[in-house]
């Protein structure tokens, strides 16, 4: 028990845990692959249900590593280009001992300003995360009872996804500068 209290407490260290992410980021990088951590910023939760009857959150956050949105202006008004990462839906246990679904999708920073600016961005972005978890995860969400929860502004408890991409040629390992990596 002790063992796990100490495993336990050295993965809520921050310091720790940037320590984890650094050598997993050249592990990586040594492999061909560029890693990146993402740390969600709460914005606002949704709340909804699965299939009309498993409760569901919606986190809708950000993170300055997912692209920012862009506005093309087009004849009657503009078309929006929402880029997001959708890491894996998980479960958590609720304070009354029930499952909840819970899933993260995570817009830039500048979204999440817009969408607290205006009520109409608010909900394109809520329809954006919505029609993301739908098709990426192949779930039926309830919309029509849809509901912003006022003064939340993350549920569960945060976990930090990744974004894989393959380096560009050319590209050094920080242990042997001057020499592309071979590939993976």
């Amino acid at each position: 028990q002790a063992l796990f209290a100490e495993f336990a407490a050295e993965l809520s260290d921050p310091a720790q845990r940037r320590v984890y992410e650094q050598e997993l980021t050249a592990l990586e990088r040594e492999r061909g692959v560029e890693l990146r951590f993402l740390h969600p910023a709460g914005g606002f939760v949704l709340l909804t249900s699965q299939g009309g009857s498993r409760r569901c959150y919606l986190n809708v956050c950000s993170d300055p590593a997912v692209a920012a949105p862009r506005a093309v202006a087009e004849r009657g008004g503009h078309r929006w280009t929402l880029p997001y990462a959708l890491p894996p839906g998980r479960e958590e246990l609720g304070r009354r001992g029930r499952r909840r679904l819970i899933y993260d999708v995570v817009f830039h920073p500048a979204a999440l300003g817009l969408a607290a600016r205006s009520a109409r961005f608010r909900r394109l972005l809520s329809d954006t995360a919505m029609d993301a978890v739908e098709q990426r995860c192949g779930v039926r969400l309830d919309r029509r009872n849809a509901a912003v929860l006022r003064g939340t502004r993350y549920r569960g408890v945060p976990q930090a996804p990744v974004i894989r991409s393959p380096l560009r040629a050319g590209t050094c390992s920080p242990e042997s500068p001057g020499i592309s990596p071979e590939p993976p």
